[in-house]
């Protein structure tokens, strides 16, 4: 059994369109805040990334699907967990609720690279605090 990430949001008027519905593209900004919530709960940042292992964790490709709309003011909840991993990237399930309803499912591919864009190996480092995150599907 693999454990999980959560990150709690409030859908704000902002996040909305004219009818109060979440416009679907700020799904991807609710994602992004919940991978950085849950780098920052293993004691990392982006940054702190960039600076000791000069090196940033960038989307290769997200697939997401929206199943049913948040509203303004929602509270929702971002799971999210490691799905497997390569030498270079993981993959990233994450689930997006409010209440048991399931409102966004994506899938997403990140890479670690250097700072020219170039894939590099993650940091042993980094994988061992992610470790615990991993299901027991672990590619090579």
């Amino acid at each position: 059994m693999h454990d999980n990430f959560f990150h709690k949001l409030k859908v704000y008027y902002e996040d909305t369109d004219s009818g109060g519905v979440v416009y679907y593209a700020n799904y991807l900004k609710f994602l992004e805040r919940a991978r950085t919530e849950a780098l920052f709960s293993l004691g990392y940042s982006n940054q702190k990334v960039k600076d000791d292992f000069n090196s940033l964790i960038i989307v290769k490709a997200c697939n997401i699907e929206y199943k049913k709309p948040a509203h303004l003011e929602d509270d929702l909840t971002v799971r999210s967990f490691v799905k497997s991993i390569t030498k270079t990237s993981f993959f990233m399930n994450q689930i997006i609720t409010r209440d048991d309803d399931i409102i966004a499912e994506a899938k997403v591919h990140l890479v670690f690279v250097d700072t020219n864009g170039k894939p590099i190996k993650i940091p042993d480092e980094i994988y061992s605090k992610f470790k615990p995150y991993f299901c027991d599907t672990i590619k090579t």
